[in-house]
C-alpha cells in the first residue's frame, strides 16, 4: 500500500504563487508515475501534471504550461507542484496521485480512473 499526504493549498490573489507537496510512504518503490489531478466544482477530474519518476519525464497539461512545475525529492519521497501566475480558472482541489508504470506513455496516457492511490486533496482558491 502507498499511502499520499498532500499539503500547501490556500488561497492567493491572481498572479501570486503556491507551492503543493505529496508525502508518500509505504510501499513506494513500486511507484513509477505520480501526478497531480484537480477538480473543481462541476467539473471532471483533470490531469494537470505528470512525472514518470523512473526517468524525470514530465508532462503538463496546457493550460498549465510554463506556469507550473511538478517535481520530486527522492530522498523525501516528496511530490511538488509549484504553481506560479496563478489564475482565478485554477481554482479546484487538487489531488496527488501515482500507479505503477512500466513506460512513460503509460503515465503519460492514464486517466484519472486508472490510478491506484490517491491524497486527500487540498484546495486552492485564487481570487481576482
Amino acid at each position: 500500500q502507498v499511502q499520499l499526504v498532500e499539503s500547501g493549498g490556500g488561497s492567493v490573489q491572481a498572479g501570486g504563487s503556491l507551492r503543493l507537496s505529496c508525502a508518500a510512504s509505504g510501499y513506494t518503490a513500486s511507484i513509477y508515475c505520480m501526478a497531480w489531478f484537480r477538480q473543481a466544482p462541476g467539473n471532471e477530474r483533470e490531469g494537470v501534471a505528470r512525472m514518470f519518476t523512473g526517468s524525470g519525464t514530465t508532462y503538463y497539461a496546457d493550460s498549465v504550461k510554463g506556469r507550473f512545475t511538478i517535481s520530486q525529492e527522492n530522498t523525501k519521497n516528496t511530490l511538488y507542484l509549484q504553481m506560479n501566475s496563478l489564475k482565478p480558472e485554477d481554482t479546484a482541489i487538487y489531488y496527488c496521485a501515482a500507479k505503477r508504470a512500466i513506460a512513460p506513455y503509460v503515465c503519460y496516457s492514464a486517466p484519472a480512473t486508472d490510478f491506484d492511490y490517491w491524497g486527500q486533496g487540498t484546495q486552492v482558491t485564487v481570487s481576482s
